[in-house]
Parts: structure tokens; C-alpha cells; sequence
């Protein structure tokens, strides 16, 4: 056993010094292809959908704690090809982002809804909505806060 264990470790220790005697990977780029890629990447950007929010950042003020609050955001894109949110998600489960499944034309406006839900959330609350999209950037975020007050205990 001892044996095959000194042969194993042998076999592996040659084939990290074999293998790293490649050299620079950076030499092995082929040039062209970055040029293109980046030619490419700079055509996508100028047919690629852009979002406009009616706003990023919804403040639901003092609320009570146990209670259910939710907002809209409008999203308009302002871009020249579909818009598409594939998902959304929160930064805590107790947000909750539902958001159109089809896409938004260009021109065309739609809504992102959040509900918040405050039971054991007490005092200052912010939360982030991330949506994945066909956009640049590829996510786009809007943010809710508030202040929860809370419940009085028995």
C-alpha cells in the first residue's frame, strides 16, 4: 500500500511540472479573435434593450409590524430590441417581486410589483430586487426601505 501511495505521488508531482513548463498562457491568444469579440460586443450594445425605472428607490414611511406593504415600479424600455426579465429575486424572503413574464416592447412600459411582508422585521428595513435581464449589465436593482414598528408585546 505504502508503495503504491510513493508511485501515485510520484506520477502526479511529474505531471505538475510537466505541465507547467507551457509557458504564458497570454502568449497563446490568438488576437484577432479579441478584436472581433470586442467589435461584436460594442454592435450588441447599440440594438440592446435599456431599462427606465419610475423610480429605484420606494419608501413605505412608518408602518406597523404584522402588516403586508407593497409597491409597483413602472419599467419602461427605452431600448431598440425586446426587453426580457427572465427572474427576480430579493435580498430576504420576505420580499416578494413578481414581474411581467412577456417581454416589454420598446416604447412600452410594464410593472415590477414587490410585496414586503414586516412580521418579525421591527425598526429600519431595506431590501434589494434584483431582475435578470437581456439588458448591458444584465441585472438591474430597485430598492425598498421603511421603518417597522414593533408589535408591543403582551
Amino acid at each position: 500500500m505504502r508503495k503504491a501511495i510513493i508511485t501515485l505521488s510520484a506520477v502526479l508531482l511529474s505531471v505538475v511540472l510537466v505541465s507547467c513548463k507551457e509557458g504564458n498562457a497570454a502568449s497563446k491568444v490568438n488576437l484577432t479573435n479579441v478584436e472581433q469579440a470586442q467589435k461584436r460586443d460594442k454592435e450588441i450594445k447599440v440594438g440592446a434593450p435599456e431599462v427606465v425605472f419610475d423610480r429605484e428607490i420606494h419608501d413605505f414611511g412608518v408602518v406597523d409590524e404584522g402588516f403586508v406593504v407593497e409597491t409597483s415600479f413602472k419599467v419602461t424600455n427605452t431600448g431598440k430590441s425586446d426587453l426580457v426579465i427572465t427572474d427576480a429575486k430579493a435580498s430576504c424572503g420576505c420580499t416578494v417581486p413578481t414581474w411581467p413574464k412577456e417581454p416589454i416592447k420598446p416604447g412600452q412600459t410594464s410593472e415590477v410589483q414587490v410585496k414586503f411582508n414586516t412580521s418579525g422585521k421591527p425598526n429600519k428595513q431595506s431590501k434589494t430586487v434584483t431582475l435578470y435581464t437581456n439588458t448591458v449589465k444584465g441585472r438591474e436593482e430597485v430598492k425598498i426601505s421603511g421603518m417597522v414598528t414593533p408589535k408591543k408585546k403582551a
